[in-house]
């Protein structure tokens, strides 16, 4: 995403399904933030991520977004290990599952 440019993508033009997109916009996300726009496309090619930005930037949406589109098209057990040093992130996954 270039704001320099005003180049906002939508969830839809970084490869996020249907069904993800619905789920967003009931969180009220209508748009990726800067860090999943720049972070998604890698983590749908299945690279791994570290990524750094400010609290309540979106980082959650931008790791778990691919890993759940992931599980949507090849459901199985033990598919991702996330490491999170809190537990309010555990619960905002846990809620995106289930």
């Amino acid at each position: 995403m270039d704001e320099s440019k005003g180049e906002t993508k939508s969830f839809k033009e970084l490869g996020v399904c249907d069904q993800l997109i619905e789920a967003c916009d009931n969180l009220g996300w209508k748009n990726p933030s800067k860090i999943q726009a720049e972070a998604m496309p890698h983590a749908f090619e299945g690279k791994d991520l570290i990524g750094l930005a400010q609290t309540g930037s979106g980082k959650t949406g931008a790791f778990a977004i691919p890993i759940l589109q992931s599980l949507l098209d090849s459901p199985h057990a033990f598919f991702a290990c996330v490491l999170s040093p809190t537990r309010s992130l555990i619960l905002l996954i846990t809620c995106f599952i289930l």
